[in-house]
């Protein structure tokens, strides 16, 4: 073997990343049962969840683990008797109030497939949600209807629901919550930020896997409280805001009031929160509308995904709250696989290193080889980490295309350092041609949202004629602040090599985001490139 190659297979010429074999999922394995039964054995009247609608007020409701795990474990059962077979979705279409985790965790200990859905979709999409996933039950909130359910769905209002935990609990040893690490668990719809959602079915050994974060990411303990700002629906909130505090046995805070960035604040200090969780939007709202920024100073740490946080961002919140800042990149066909954490201290410009246990790559433009490190290139997870899916629902031909070999594609650009850090650059079909040159959208934007007036931007190509397409940067001004071209220009001359500077610019209030945040290009293309 040549020293080259030694160093090859050790990853420090190319960019491959291995920590280790993930740890291994026992063969039967139910996520339910691994989320909530050992800390309810051991902390049964410790508290697992608090939904607040006022932070100046008692909680709106407050659980114990012993009483969470009765609920679900009664769910379960109900919906056993009702007729629910293994492996059938039961859709959630409900709001930020406990019948969610409930039934969520109640479908996978009784062996069914939970479908969580946003409350933002409307009737006509939610039924469309339905029937792409044959939902066998469609749990709705009295004020969430639907259009075009299947005919052979059973609808379970919110007295159904509350019916359902009437029922004498089910055993964790039943039968019928007794699953292969590979059986079905939950089928989450992509946000659709690239085009139509699809659904993303997961395993039960998801739950298993999520253990690489808990260190990785956040360091949890049993003594943390989790305050998570995102819906229930989220597959982040769902993972860092429950699934993995009542795992290992720490409480999880959620809140159900009305839309206030001053609001986190006081919910921190009122409920003493060790961890806040949120999309980099939502801190941008709190650094410039937020109220008091010293009640985020009893957080251990703070948490950010969904998007790619702006090292400016990172900096103007750990310069105002003195919190820590760790950034994590994920997607719904794997969760958060790349962050940085207690072990992975945060360095600006990259969303951090792989968690121990993760495989991860970085491939050429023909996904056969990695590329140096250093380079640009296609990020990829090893197909045997065991949070990835189980494969597209109904889409078995997408769901192999995204297999290369060892190597899932996670269409995402990203470039790997020397010491592992990776660094996002946007969906590989978001690439922009700009006279001939290949530019990353996220390296423009970084640069521009650098501007201190500059709240965010959003940067996209937009095609003049047959032979020219040009850079448009859609920005949205901190409140206050006004942008001019000229400015812009200037701005933009020196942060930029003249290939990657926008050519036009709009000034806009808002970009235009999916339901959790997310930036939505195919809509941002559809506005044009008009300089306001």
């Amino acid at each position: 073997m040549t020293d080259q190659t030694d160093k090859w297979r050790q990853g420090a010429l190319h960019s491959i990343f291995d920590e280790g074999p993930p740890p291994p999922c026992p063969p039967r394995f139910n996520m339910a049962r691994h989320t909530l039964a050992e800390a309810a054995a051991a902390r049964p009247e410790a508290s697992a969840l608090i939904v607040a609608s006022n932070p100046d007020a008692p909680p709106h409701e407050e659980w114990s683990f012993s009483a969470l795990e009765d609920a679900v474990l009664r769910t379960a059962a109900g919906l056993r008797a009702r007729g629910l077979c293994r492996g059938e979705r039961v859709m959630l279409r409900l709001g930020n109030v406990s019948d969610f985790p409930v039934l969520y965790f109640g479908t996978i200990a009784a062996g069914g497939v939970a479908v969580p859905t946003s409350s933002q979709l409307t009737p006509a999409e939610a039924g469309a949600a339905a029937a792409e996933a044959e939902a066998r039950f469609i749990a709705l909130s009295d004020d969430l209807p639907i259009l075009g359910a299947p005919d052979r769905a059973t609808l379970l209002s919110t007295h159904d629901i509350r019916e359902l935990q009437k029922s004498a609990p089910l055993k964790w040893d039943d039968p019928a919550g007794d699953t292969m690490a590979d059986d079905p668990a939950f089928l989450v719809f992509t946000s659709g930020s690239a085009g139509r959602p699809k659904g993303v079915l997961h395993a039960q050994r998801a739950g298993w896997a999520r253990r690489m974060m808990w260190r990785g990411w956040y360091g949890l303990t049993p003594a943390d409280r989790v305050l998570h700002a995102g819906a229930f629906n989220w597959t982040y909130t769902l993972g860092a805001g429950l699934t993995d505090p009542w795992a290992v046995g720490a409480g999880a805070i959620i809140y159900d009031g009305p839309p206030d960035p001053a609001v986190w604040g006081r919910l921190v200090s009122r409920f003493e929160a060790s961890l806040f969780a949120a999309a980099p939007g939502v801190y941008r709202q709190i650094l410039s509308r937020g109220g008091d920024l010293n009640q985020f100073r009893g957080l251990r740490c703070a948490l950010s995904a969904g998007e790619k946080l702006s090292p400016i961002l990172f900096k103007r919140w750990t310069e105002a709250t003195g919190v820590s800042l760790y950034e994590a990149l994920g997607m719904s066909e794997l969760s958060t696989y790349i962050s940085a954490g207690p072990d992975a201290p945060p360095r600006p410009g990259f969303a951090g290193r792989p968690q121990k246990g993760r495989r991860v790559a970085v491939l050429d433009e023909e996904a056969t080889k990695p590329v140096e490190r250093g380079e640009s290139g296609l990020l990829a997870v090893s197909r045997r980490d065991p949070g990835l899916m189980l494969g597209y629902w109904r889409r078995p031909e997408e769901t192999a295309a995204a297999m290369r070999d060892e190597w899932f594609l996670t269409g995402d650009r990203a470039r790997m350092d020397e010491d592992g850090y990776v660094a996002f650059e946007g969906r590989a079909d978001d690439l922009m041609n700009a006279g001939g040159y290949r530019v990353t959208p996220a390296e423009v934007e970084e640069a521009i949202s650098a501007h201190p007036d500059i709240a965010e931007c959003g940067a996209v190509e937009a095609r003049i004629s047959d032979a020219l397409s040009i850079i448009v940067a859609h920005v949205v001004p901190v409140e206050g602040a006004a942008l001019n071209e000229d400015m812009l220009n200037a701005h933009a001359g020196a942060a930029l090599a003249r290939y990657k500077r926008p050519k036009a610019w709009v000034v806009t209030e808002t970009l235009p985001k999916t339901a959790n945040g997310k930036l939505r290009r195919s809509a941002l293309r559809a506005l044009g490139g008009a300089v306001s």
